[in-house]
């Protein structure tokens, strides 16, 4: 079941622009499907907005026995911004404490744990509450993809595999989906 929080103008390669859907929307959308259906985790992606994130954050409040899956999309796939400060901060001090899980790429990990050190970003975001931090590495360099789960005794977990050629727009947003289902 989804619920819209914004509007994407968006193709293979990437997302250009998106359109914040209005928050009080977003709440009504939510507590109508909530309503009705047994839901049984969440995943969040693009969010549009801080007042979004602040609209979900009070949703997930009252249903916090349900797994949470945080895809902190901030920028497109080619670079393009799809946050501001206040969202990220709103993600941060909002969303990321209520999160069972968040999947972010390398870039997405040091601009939402304010560290470069990708260790030490993990590390930031499980000292605000997230259960666990899954850092992806596809925007990393080198010839073999390296995603590291954290927890708060550090490293649970390190895949590697080979580089695929090309780039593949919507994987991490997958990859997020997978583990809520799993979940």
């Amino acid at each position: 079941l989804s619920v819209v929080t914004a509007l994407t103008v968006q193709d293979t390669h990437g997302v250009a622009a998106v359109e914040p859907v209005d928050a009080a929307h977003v709440r009504r959308q939510a507590e109508r499907v909530l309503a009705d259906i047994d839901v049984a985790a969440f995943k969040l992606g693009i969010l549009g907005s801080a007042g979004n994130v602040e609209a979900i954050a009070g949703i997930l409040a009252d249903h916090a026995d349900i797994p949470v899956v945080l895809d902190p999309v901030l920028a497109s796939g080619r670079g393009d911004a799809l946050s501001s400060d206040e969202m990220i901060a709103a993600l941060r001090e909002l969303l990321v404490p209520q999160s069972t899980v968040v999947t972010p790429n390398s870039l997405e990990a040091r601009r939402l744990g304010a560290e470069q050190d990708l260790a030490q970003a993990a590390h930031r975001l499980v000292a605000r509450g997230a259960e666990y931090v899954l850092v992806t590495g596809t925007h990393e360099p080198g010839r073999q993809v390296l995603n590291t789960l954290y927890d708060a005794g550090g490293v649970v977990r390190e895949d590697r595999w080979p580089r695929l050629a090309g780039t593949y727009h919507g994987s991490g947003c997958t990859l997020a989906s997978a583990i809520a289902a799993a979940l």
